[in-house]
């Protein structure tokens, strides 16, 4: 990253040939943080199959690493399988997750053997149809949700309900004859492990259930949500929490755009509820995270991972933003410095929030400046008394880059550089758009020491 962002003369003639703002890519580390999830269950001597999310960036070089490298790719639209396959990418190493499934898609899947995993009643009777109309047999996961964990039900709007999949399953093949049941997927929102693991040993009772009806379970696909650790130290986590609370409550000077609380609660002078934000530091990123997961004991004491290798169950996941962990930076050049009528230095950005925005209220790395006539990449000071705020090109008074207050050494020149680091999962086209006619951003893939189009 600091190579990339110090050549500032290949910076320049990136910037001249494709605009602003950048993606660049970088695949070692996909390689790296597959390997890392890999030699864990390896050493938990689990079958085990492990998908790339691909809806965490769609970016092609990606999917074509996934292939080289012999692991899988989850694709949830019609484009994405349609990409992996022309792609090369064995069908039995793909899997159709999309929420919604039309009949394209659905006849894609069948054409190509790929595994679909279904959500509901209606894609049961869909897939069914197509697949006798074409002669095939659909290989197909189902979904469940509705876990109850410590005594309560976790909800999701996806997959059938846990406590009636056994009996639905059962049924599956005389109600819907063409299609072959594989095995179970889930996924569940937030990131506790003690949940994914309750979830995986319910998984499991519930294969265990089948096996005594003559069904087999071959897999249990985990789904995603494998936390990353993006802050190095954890102070730096509570100092900034410890005095956004500050200045929400009035105590000192605002340090996001307009006061924004970041989605805390501020009712009689109080604190309440957590920001909105994801857990950007956390002490148990990626294989730590999964490790959790795999040691989680099921009621009659077994670990999950000793209950899915005495049962040959294959275990599955979906990582998407953890196997991108340190593949991407977003480059933006400025374009302009004001001062807005609150008195608050604006830096304006050849971009706009679309093109770096997830679900969390706010992205809490710290940028890297690039001043062109210093190529040395510089972190923001620790305390500075010229501090502002990136905005973008959308004419809509919240299109806010960062909506944290940052420190400048000094003010950025028109043609600087502005670095926001580890953008690939799920930051740089996940909610990406084209209003005002903007060009979408360009992606550039580092090969032999040049970015090119990827």
């Amino acid at each position: 990253m600091c190579d990339a962002l110090s050549d500032t003369a290949q910076l320049a003639d990136l910037f001249a040939q494709h605009g602003s703002p950048l993606n660049l890519h970088h695949l070692g580390p996909f390689g790296d943080n597959y390997r890392a999830y890999a030699d864990l269950l390896d050493q938990h001597n689990l079958k085990h199959l492990i998908f790339f999310a691909r809806k965490a960036n769609k970016s092609k070089a990606f999917v074509q690493a996934a292939q080289q490298l012999g692991f899988g790719v989850d694709t949830a639209s019609y484009r994405e399988l349609a990409q992996a396959l022309e792609l090369g990418n064995a069908p039995e190493k793909l899997v159709l997750t999309a929420a919604i499934k039309p009949a394209k898609l659905v006849r894609l899947a069948l054409e190509n053997d790929v595994l679909i995993v279904l959500d509901n009643v209606d894609e049961c009777v869909l897939v069914d149809t197509l697949a006798r109309e074409m002669g095939k047999t659909a290989i197909v996961g189902i979904r469940i949700s509705g876990f109850t964990v410590a005594g309560e039900q976790l909800y999701s709007r996806f997959g059938f309900p846990v406590d009636d999949a056994v009996a639905f399953i059962s049924q599956m093949g005389a109600t819907y004859p063409n299609l072959q049941f594989k095995g179970f997927h889930f996924h569940l929102n937030g990131y506790s492990r003690h949940e994914r693991g309750a979830a995986l040993a319910t998984t499991i009772a519930c294969a265990d259930s089948l096996r005594e009806m003559g069904i087999a379970t071959d897999f249990i696909d985990i789904g995603g949500g494998l936390l990353v650790r993006y802050l190095q130290e954890q102070s730096q986590w509570e100092t900034f929490m410890h005095e956004l609370k500050r200045a929400v409550r009035g105590e000192r000077e605002p340090i996001t755009f307009g006061n924004n609380p970041l989605g805390l609660q501020l009712v009689a002078g109080k604190i309440y509820g957590e920001p909105n934000v994801y857990p950007y530091f956390n002490t148990t990123p990626k294989a730590t995270f999964l490790a959790e997961v795999l040691d989680y004991r099921a009621a009659t004491g077994e670990t999950v991972a000793a209950q899915l290798r005495n049962r040959a169950i294959e275990l599955r996941l979906e990582p998407g933003r953890s196997l991108l962990d340190q593949t991407g930076i977003t480059v933006a050049q400025v374009a302009f410095r004001k001062w807005d009528s609150r008195g608050d230095l604006l830096v304006g950005l050849e971009m706009n929030r679309t093109q770096m925005y997830s679900s969390s209220a706010d992205f809490l790395l710290d940028p890297l400046l690039v001043y062109r006539d210093d190529p040395r990449p510089t972190l923001p000071p620790a305390a500075s008394e010229i501090m502002g705020y990136f905005v973008g090109a959308y004419c809509l008074e919240q299109d806010i880059i960062l909506k944290r207050k940052i420190p400048f050494a000094r003010v950025p020149e028109i043609g600087d550089w502005v670095c926001f680091p580890n953008t690939a999962g799920y930051m740089m086209h996940f909610y990406e758009t084209e209003a005002h006619l903007f060009e979408l951003a360009t992606n550039l893939v580092l090969r032999d020491g040049q970015f090119v189009l990827d």
